[in-house]
């Protein structure tokens, strides 16, 4: 591979390691000039990466977000958990299995033959759990629609589908016909997206199944969002599921904000609540036997983990954390055994 072929490709997988790269940070790791940064930066946006130069005393590159999809460099551990990402992409309900199995197929023929033998060798199969009934999957598009709606404070107008049969719990499922709501949030329940909204035609909070949801075109005006009772999605959410308190009727019940996007934490996670802030954070409220073991449970994503509460999940967090330091240094001679978290 020609020299500067190498270092763009070294150059692109620093970019999209961190926002911002000062500009002699970024020439003492590719071992040139500042100039020769300049031109590699000018390489870059003639193939479509939209680098943008920022201003200040370092002055630096930023990799921003354009208006096509330029080329994407992975690295080995990332092209690897993108295909199995993909392969389960059918328990997260959003209804895009079809273009799951292509972005795979497109990315397991760029990858160099030792990763593709490892994607071969991890093949998964998604299964459904035995209640989720069929037809069930939520379209992507409409879920993109009801996001906008939701971040643009728009109202929504759309037709509700009946349910065909009693007992959906959670959903306003026994009203049909043209709808018109304050959208608030996107969650997920046990594989279903559902849809929390102020209805504006029967004055009070529902709860709407996105598999049932036709949007109608344009959308209502622009909305001042109303404060959920009790101020929480995820508790809300679950209270509205018969017999349900978010915890599965498990004694300790906890909040976390996880920087993932809701589709991968639902994916594992069929008996919290997962409520989507972005697309790569989302908040989680999850219930289990013990408090360490709710810790453990939640430690297990790889992903930066932000406490909401209670005072118990901290303290479970931290002792898991005391365990892990005595575990990593074999137990060495003297270390004081942890207190036990109550």
């Amino acid at each position: 591979m020609p020299k500067t072929s190498a270092r763009l490709l070294t150059l692109l997988s620093l970019l999209q390691a961190r926002r911002d790269w000062p500009g002699q940070l970024l020439a003492e790791r590719l071992e040139v000039s500042p100039r020769t940064v300049r031109r590699d930066v000018d390489r870059l946006r003639e193939l479509g990466y939209p680098v943008a130069a920022t201003k200040g005393p370092d002055g630096g590159y930023r990799l921003d977000a354009g208006t096509e999809l330029p080329p994407l460099l992975f690295d080995d551990d990332q092209a690897v958990a993108l295909a199995v990402a993909l392969q389960t992409v059918s328990t997260t309900g959003a209804g895009i299995e079809e273009a799951a199995a292509r972005a795979l197929n497109t990315v397991r023929q760029v990858m160099p033959a030792r990763l593709r033998h490892r994607v071969d060798a991890l093949r998964v199969t998604a299964v459904e759990p035995a209640d989720t009934g069929p037809d069930t999957g939520a379209d992507a598009r409409v879920l993109g629609t009801l996001g906008a709606a939701v971040q643009g404070c728009e109202v929504l107008r759309f037709d509700y589908t009946r349910a065909s049969a009693p007992g959906a719990a959670g959903a306003d499922a026994g009203a049909a016909g043209p709808r018109r709501a304050e959208p608030h949030h996107l969650v997920t329940w046990g594989g279903r997206w559902y849809l929390v909204a102020w209805d504006l035609d029967r004055d009070d909070w529902r709860t709407f199944r996105v598999d049932r949801i036709t949007p109608r075109t344009p959308t209502g005006p622009r909305f001042t969002p109303r404060e959920l009772p009790g101020g929480e999605v995820g508790a809300f959410v679950a209270g509205r599921f018969q017999g349900s308190d978010g915890s599965g009727g498990r004694p300790c019940t906890g909040e976390v904000i996880l920087d993932l996007p809701a589709s991968v934490v639902s994916t594992y996670t069929r008996d919290g609540v997962v409520e989507e802030l972005g697309p790569d954070r989302c908040r989680l409220v999850l219930g289990a036997w013990s408090w360490p073991g709710l810790a453990a449970t939640l430690g297990r994503f790889d992903a930066d983990i932000q406490v909401i509460g209670p005072d118990e999940l901290r303290d479970a967090f931290a002792l898991l954390a005391r365990r892990c330091a005595a575990a990593a240094t074999n137990g060495s001679a003297g270390a004081a055994p942890p207190p036990t978290v109550r």
